[in-house]
């Protein structure tokens, strides 16, 4: 199994957004900002989860999962499933993964957190790269 280094979880960040929202330092509008190409990545790629979304609690939130590095090269920023990660850090030396939730019904956004993944070798240490 594929083990998370360097784990930055943003539950701090997000509770203090909620709490700027529900405290009424922050507007809906500022809050629920979503992209209109993350709220269609949430719809076709997401992965749905359990929670409530914690603004409109009317539907459950959605993870996008992207995945970002050097050693990625054309699939650099791509969303992946989850289940797609533990080839990913088969194949790859090293690579960043974020996951954003997203609510499709009042299009609020956080990102929730980052890892990195991969077995640990760089390219030119396991004779991938020509000399």
């Amino acid at each position: 199994m594929w083990s998370r280094r360097l784990v930055v979880d943003y539950g701090l960040a997000r509770r203090a957004a909620l709490a700027e929202l529900h405290g009424g330092h922050l507007t809906m509008a500022d809050a629920c900002d979503a992209h209109p190409y993350l709220l269609r990545a949430a719809k076709y790629h997401g992965e749905p989860t359990d929670e409530l979304c914690p603004v409109c609690r009317r539907e459950r939130l959605t993870h996008v999962t992207y995945v970002y590095g050097d050693e990625l090269g054309r699939y650099a920023g791509r969303i992946k499933a989850t289940d797609e990660l533990a080839q990913m850090a088969q194949e790859y030396g090293e690579f960043r993964v974020y996951v954003v939730e997203v609510c499709q019904s009042c299009a609020w956004n956080h990102l929730t957190v980052s890892y990195v993944l991969g077995h640990g070798e760089h390219p030119a240490a396991s004779g991938d790269e020509p000399r």
